[in-house]
């Protein structure tokens, strides 16, 4: 029996890195390393980096790429040296669609600028008398999709990236060395952290109801809802949402109707294509839970509770760039987060997300009744899983 072959191109061979970042993963990329039609925004780069990932998957396995199926680990990063002054690195974030062949350039991913400093130095992308021979690399980045400045604190030993250590993040199974993160004046565009120009607003999603609802631009455009106003107690983990349908609908119901509210979208239609960006939270005092690994979260130790969804499913810790939303509303008096921790909230907040704890912290100030975020704060850690070479069959970009 004969069998029919047919000549097809050999995969495209490009150098990447695969990093964990806070309680994310992703494909990092130096610029340069793409190929030419992919080192300007385009199709081509988007087509690139769908095939890296696996996506559209209607499978939701991304078995055939380098992406996790979920929110989480279904993103990549393109870093370059900075074209903008005082800076050492531009970062440019891709969130990956699985169901669809879409990347949603829109926002950051807070918990991957954690790895952007050591992987920019790995890179050469941080001149080198930046960067001590013992101690801390402060490196400058510029958030190129939302046009901000974010300071990585890189523990140096011996020249290189300290990547262990003995420092836990909630939601990051074992240790590594701890990564301090300052997103400086986060506030989205123009600095108006609050774009309907009320720290509560009834937000009314026909069809579903009428909520309280905290809108801000800080971090990443968010929407924060009252858990018991739409049936949750505020201590659920993944399975009690995800596994629900109606639940998802719901919640991007609301979503959607929020981007309308802020001004983010001009039809409804625009959001199912806008899924990274904002995000929508849920809050409520703080409560006793077991965390998803079993661990149990005193209400004495924390000040709230949040949960977040991200890419339409509940995130299994929190997004870092959710987190500076949170660190933001809690310090300014009378949003849902600042009343939900209390009222009083100084300079720091600790909440209660699935995987467990996390304390961001906050600096506002209040000018002439126009609130302004002038740095939010946190502490994640990162690592390298894997470096070489990506394979992307040359058919299918």
């Amino acid at each position: 029996m004969s069998v029919t072959t047919q000549s097809f191109k050999p995969q495209l061979k490009i150098p990447a890195t695969y990093m964990r970042g806070g309680t994310s993963k992703g494909v990092f990329f130096n610029l340069a390393d793409l190929p030419l039609d992919a080192q300007v925004a385009g199709r081509a780069r988007d087509n690139l980096l769908l095939r890296v990932i696996g996506s559209p998957d209607p499978y939701a396995k991304h078995t055939d790429g380098m992406g996790g199926a979920t929110s989480s680990t279904s993103k990549t990063v393109i870093l370059s040296k900075s074209t903008v002054a005082d800076h050492d690195v531009d970062y440019l974030f891709g969130q990956v669609a699985i169901d669809k062949p879409a990347i949603d350039w829109s926002g950051n991913c807070g918990n991957l600028t954690a790895a952007v400093g050591a992987f920019a130095i790995s890179q050469g992308l941080v001149d080198a008398s930046r960067i001590p021979n013992d101690g801390i690399a402060v490196v400058r980045i510029w958030q190129a999709n939302i046009s901000k400045t974010i300071i990585a604190h890189v523990p140096i030993v011996n020249g290189e990236v300290q990547e262990t250590g003995d420092f836990m993040l909630d939601g990051v199974t074992f240790p590594a060395a701890e990564v301090k993160v300052e997103f400086v004046d986060p506030a989205d565009g123009d600095g108006a952290l609050f774009p309907t120009g009320n720290l509560v607003d009834d937000l009314n999603v026909p069809g579903v109801g009428t909520f309280k609802a905290t809108m801000i631009n800080a971090g990443i455009p968010t929407i924060f809802v009252n858990a018991d106003e739409i049936g949750y107690s505020g201590t659920e983990l993944q399975e009690a949402i995800n596994n629900d349908e109606a639940a998802l609908t719901r919640f991007e119901t609301i979503r959607s109707y929020g981007a309308l509210q802020m001004g983010l979208i001009t039809d409804l239609e625009q959001a199912k294509t806008r899924q990274h960006t904002p995000k929508i939270a849920f809050v409520s005092p703080a409560k006793r839970y077991l965390s998803s690994s079993d661990s149990d979260v005193d209400a004495q130790s924390i000040d709230l509770c949040v949960r977040a969804l991200s890419m339409g499913k509940l995130h299994h810790a929190m997004m870092g760039t959710a987190a500076v939303a949170i660190g933001t509303a809690a310090v300014i008096p009378g949003t849902l987060v600042n009343l939900a921790a209390g009222g009083d909230v100084q300079g720091e907040v600790v909440f209660g997300h699935p995987s467990g704890t996390l304390k961001v912290g906050a600096v506002a100030t209040n000018d002439t009744g126009n609130w302004q975020v002038n740095k939010v704060s946190m502490s994640r850690s990162a690592r390298v899983l894997m470096e070489g070479n990506v394979r992307v069959p040359q058919e299918h970009i």
